[in-house]
């Protein structure tokens, strides 16, 4: 059975909408509509899909902070709403990289104050803070406060944060929002070594590069569905994009560009095509469609 899994997940939201200068109505929201979805020990499936799909919904009831109107969910066996208590033991959690610190607070007093909060003792607590400031290579920055810090700094405090009761199911809801490269490369490699280490992780972001990067899985959600999913590569494929192997020759004295769908064997009869007719081969390779490709023209994107 696998370690995270939801069935037939529902969850609606009243909004209001104005429909004149002094009048609103309400309005139902299907933010999931009988989503099922599953994750296996030790693998990182990553959500994708347009801003309202339902994304950090489904994360919030991960995490126990909303409750299904229906359907089931369950982390290890526990059921998120009849075992929230322990399902919460089970979870780390990384909403927003900045939000949820004291600003006049250090790091390590930060996380101290988070690890005590889950019941650690004092001591302990300071162990466990200093164990994950060297992980996420705050240790020197580890006395200023927290307010000082940049937005890469807080994301990774964040991330520390969300592992200072040492779960087993990380939730990671677009970690690396408003950071720079460098400091979205340093989480990104920080969620590399957590899963290396068998780390149960459900991540969500709109960078596809860092999801085509870091995923074992992909799941392309819309209106509150998922449509579409499977290994990055797999997923191109089902969403019809393949990749294409191109060769560059000059035949005759003028340069030319061959391509055709495939992958090794569509290259090979490719380069053996032109070398057949007396073409000088200068480049040969394989062009992989990037999973944002795919994705953008999926859900209608130019």
């Amino acid at each position: 059975m696998s370690f995270v899994v939801g069935r037939d997940l529902r969850k609606r939201f009243v909004t209001r909408e104005r429909v004149g200068l002094f009048k609103s109505r309400a309005k139902v929201v299907d933010a999931l509509n009988g989503v099922n979805i599953s994750i296996d020990r030790g693998r990182l499936l990553s959500l994708v899909g347009p801003n309202g799909a339902g994304k950090t919904t489904l994360v919030r009831i991960f995490a126990t902070l909303l409750l299904p109107d229906e359907g089931e969910a369950y982390v290890g066996g526990l059921d998120v709403v009849g075992d929230a208590d322990r399902v919460r033991r089970l979870v780390g959690l990384m909403l927003y990289p900045d939000k949820g610190f004291f600003g006049r607070l250090s790091g390590l007093e930060n996380l101290i104050y988070y690890g005590m909060l889950y019941g650690l003792g004092r001591r302990e607590a300071h162990r466990r803070a200093e164990e994950l400031l060297k992980l996420v290579d705050l240790w020197e920055a580890r006395h200023r406060p927290f307010e000082e810090y940049s937005m890469g700094m807080k994301a990774r405090l964040g991330l520390a944060k969300a592992l200072i009761n040492n779960p087993e199911f990380l939730l990671l809801d677009e970690p690396t929002v408003g950071i720079d490269p460098v400091g979205a490369r340093k989480v990104r490699e920080l969620i590399r070594g957590l899963k290396r280490e068998g780390m149960t992780i459900l991540f969500t972001s709109h960078n596809l590069y860092e999801v085509e990067e870091l995923s074992d899985e992909v799941a392309l959600i819309v209106g509150g569905r998922i449509v579409a999913r499977g290994p990055p590569d797999a997923l191109k494929q089902k969403l019809g994009f393949e990749p294409v192997a191109v060769v560059r020759a000059v035949c005759g004295g003028e340069e030319r560009t061959l391509s055709k769908n495939g992958d090794g064997k569509a290259l090979a009869a490719l380069v053996r095509e032109a070398v057949e007719a007396g073409c000088e081969v200068l480049e040969a390779y394989v062009r992989e469609p990037p999973l944002e490709e795919a994705v953008v023209k999926t859900l209608g994107g130019s």
